[in-house]
């Protein structure tokens, strides 16, 4: 069985450990923990590897966030990945920091690198794991928020936090979208 784990986020130094960038944070450190490398491919930076005899290919899209979908869908069409066996690690602003949901399917919710995978896979049916950043911001300010790094107390919880994501992306692969949810929805984070 394969499996697509996509993180999002910018590419460009000013947007690294940003909080728009944490679904490339969140598969760093499941590569890290997975022993996985990436290399440069078509349209992103790849890993492979290997979990319990389940091949995982990790995508970190080059194309900027709005633009995720043409990657998801080149890989999904090359690895021939079905949809329910695609996993995409993403910030959002209406959970609080550090909050994981889990969800199968579902709308954007204004996030324009979802609603650019689900325009080009022309189906909002597919994982999400969606990490916590808040929303501790005035009017106007939320470009800057969404761009801005995590401040010094939030940075100290996320080695703890990357490691609970991790467990996520492994119940994903392992024991399914179902159990995952129950576990780590139900759970207090």
């Amino acid at each position: 069985m394969k499996y697509l784990i996509v993180g999002l986020g910018n590419i460009g130094r000013e947007y690294v450990h940003t909080r728009h960038n944490i679904g490339f944070d969140m598969l760093d450190a499941f590569a890290e923990a997975s022993n996985i490398v990436f290399e440069s491919e078509r349209y992103g930076d790849v890993g492979r590897g290997r979990l319990k005899g389940h091949l995982l290919i990790l995508l970190k899209p080059s194309t900027f966030m709005n633009l995720s979908g043409m990657a998801v869908r080149y890989w999904v069409q090359k690895e021939h990945i079905e949809l329910e066996n695609i996993l995409v690690l993403v910030d959002d602003m209406a959970l609080p920091f550090g909050q994981f949901r889990l969800r199968g399917s579902g709308s954007s919710a204004g996030h324009n690198g979802l609603k650019n995978i689900a325009e080009l896979l022309q189906t909002e049916n597919y994982a999400r794991l969606r990490f916590g950043i808040g929303k501790d911001f005035h009017p106007g300010e939320q470009i800057d928020y969404v761009l801005g790094t995590w401040p010094e107390e939030q940075q100290k919880l996320m080695p703890e936090r990357m490691k609970v994501a991790v467990e996520i992306i492994n119940s994903f692969c392992l024991s399914g979208l179902a159990f995952a949810m129950n576990h780590y929805n139900q759970k207090q984070q």
